[in-house]
Formats: C-alpha cells, sequence, structure tokens
C-alpha cells in the first residue's frame, strides 16, 4: 500500500472514531457522575500509560532530547487545550454546535499553513474546501435535532479555541511527527498531556463518585479513552506523517456525517436527499483538496519549465 493511501485511511478511520466520540462524551458529562476535566483527565492518564506499554514492545529508535523537549510543546497544543478546550466546551454547549465548530478547522489550517509552511492556497484547494464545509453545514443544518441542548457562546468560544489549537498544532509540529515513530511521539505527547493537566484537573478526579458509576457509563468512558485517544491518536500521527495539514483536516467533514448516520440508525433523524448531497459534497471537497498541488510540486513544474 502506498503512504499517500495509509495517511487517507488512518484520517477517515480516526474520524469515524471521532464521529462516534463526541455523542458519547456529551452522554457521559450528561449523566453529571464525570465532570469535564475529570474526563479529559483520564483520557490523557489512560492514553499514555496503552502508549508506553505498546512502546515496550516495539523497536525503535528513542527520542533525541531536543525532540522530547519539542513534544512538551507539542503537548500543550494537540493535547492539553485541543482537548481541555474542547471537552469543556461541550459541556456547556450543545453537540450541534460543537460539530459545526469543528468544520472550520481545516480553514484555519490552510490559512496557518500558508503563512509557516508557505503552503500555496491554491484555487482548487480553497474551493475543496468550501465545498466540504457546505456539505457539512448542509447536513448539520437540515438535520432533526429536536430537544437538542442550545449551545451558549462560553461554550463555543473554548470550542474555537480548541480548534484553533489543533489546527497549529498539525502545522508547526509536522516535521516533528514524520521523523519519530507514532508510539515514541504518542507515550510523550500523552504523558506530558498527564503531567501539565493534573494542576487542573486534580480536584475533578478526587470527586469522580466511582461506585455511582454504571456499567453503561464505565463502557463509554473506555472508548473515549481506548478508542478516542489512545488508537485515534496513533492513527493521527500516521496519517499526519503522510499528508499535508490542509488534506489531513478535510477528513474533520466526516464527522457530522458519522454522527449522523448514528442519529438514523438510533431513530433520531431520517436519511433524505439532502443528506446525500450533503455526503456527496463533503467526499467531493476531500478529493478536490487531495488533487491541489503542493508547493514541492509547483517549483518542480516551475524548475521544469525553466530547463
Amino acid at each position: 500500500m502506498k503512504e499517500a493511501s495509509k495517511g487517507h485511511l488512518s484520517i477517515f478511520a480516526v474520524n469515524l472514531i471521532f464521529g462516534f466520540n463526541t455523542p458519547i462524551t456529551k452522554s457521559v458529562l450528561s449523566e453529571l457522575h464525570i465532570q469535564p476535566l475529570a474526563l479529559t483527565f483520564l483520557r490523557f492518564a489512560g492514553a499514555a500509560a496503552a502508549f508506553w506499554i505498546a512502546s515496550c514492545f516495539i523497536k525503535t529508535a528513542k527520542a533525541t532530547k531536543k525532540d522530547i523537549g519539542l513534544f512538551f510543546i507539542a503537548s500543550i497544543l494537540g493535547i492539553v487545550l485541543n482537548q481541555m478546550l474542547f471537552v469543556v466546551g461541550l459541556a456547556s454547549t450543545s453537540p450541534v454546535d460543537a460539530s459545526i465548530i469543528v468544520t472550520i478547522v481545516p480553514i484555519l489550517t490552510m490559512i496557518i499553513a500558508a503563512f509557516y509552511l508557505k503552503e500555496p492556497v491554491t484555487t482548487k484547494k480553497v474551493a475543496g474546501v468550501l465545498i466540504g464545509l457546505a456539505g457539512a453545514l448542509l447536513l448539520i443544518l437540515t438535520s432533526n435535532h429536536s430537544g437538542a441542548q442550545s449551545g451558549s457562546l462560553k461554550g463555543d468560544l473554548l470550542c474555537i479555541g480548541s480548534c484553533l489549537a489543533y489546527a497549529t498544532y498539525l502545522t508547526v509540529f509536522r516535521d516533528l511527527i514524520k521523523r519519530n515513530h507514532p508510539v515514541v511521539l504518542m507515550k510523550w505527547m500523552m504523558l506530558f498531556g498527564a503531567l501539565i493537566s493534573t494542576p487542573f484537573c486534580y480536584q475533578s478526579v478526587i470527586a469522580v463518585d466511582i461506585p455511582s458509576l454504571t456499567t453503561d457509563e464505565i463502557l463509554k468512558v473506555c472508548y473515549v479513552v481506548l478508542f478516542a485517544t489512545f488508537v485515534a491518536y496513533l492513527l493521527i500521527a500516521i496519517g499526519q506523517a503522510r499528508l499535508r495539514p490542509t488534506t489531513l483536516t478535510m477528513y474533520n467533514y466526516f464527522q457530522p456525517v458519522v454522527t449522523t448516520l448514528i442519529s438514523v440508525y438510533l431513530g433520531l433523524d431520517v436519511f433524505g436527499w439532502h443528506k446525500a448531497l450533503a455526503a456527496g459534497l463533503v467526499f467531493l471537497g476531500v478529493y478536490v483538496v487531495t488533487k491541489s498541488k503542493s508547493r514541492q510540486q509547483i517549483e518542480e513544474q516551475r524548475a521544469a519549465l525553466h530547463k
């Protein structure tokens, strides 16, 4: 399998997992037995333990001291701010608002990549982002969300901050991710994430009434920790090493598609022509961005013309 294909499959799987994760996380928080910061800490600590155990079975070069220092900074953006802001924001806003806000990640990434990586903002790339955005918004805004919790400005702003941190992480630390094994990268980032978040999450963690947790809640927490954190972040690192930042984040548009399909399956929504059109726009948008030229390709074409 080609490296690019591995990247596409990895990020597609990530957004399937995240598509399930938003309603599952909202469900856990709605039970009020686990506070947002407590759930966030469980994600970091649980995933850190899983990655360190996995690293014992993988033979790979150790990270340099310089890279370990960069892992610390990367974890602040890609782990701590990304997850803490999103979970706390989701607790006070609606899943619908949160899923709409997530659609700005490709746009933010394209802008940051243009400035930081000097990636060209081509007509095809802009068109692909806007097509995908149109599909995601059409899907969200035409879905049946009767009885859904209304959003809040505070929660929405926290979710926007989460998206900005994630887009910055994907762009700025791309080279760091490419030169380190995904397990090595994530075992350090999750460890740092757990350590950094401890002072903020400690009171919420000790306040968890473990005996009051139902089997259903425990299973949902396990999904959030093992699948939506351990597996998902491992796949993100694999995809990030093989895809351009804007292409990678275009797959965010699949999250509302997955969430809507779950709602249809559970009888909370219906599948109509507008949903088929929205899903088609999302797939088309990803395809168009994938076919846009990178800076390297443009430079190679210019060099060929001057020969």
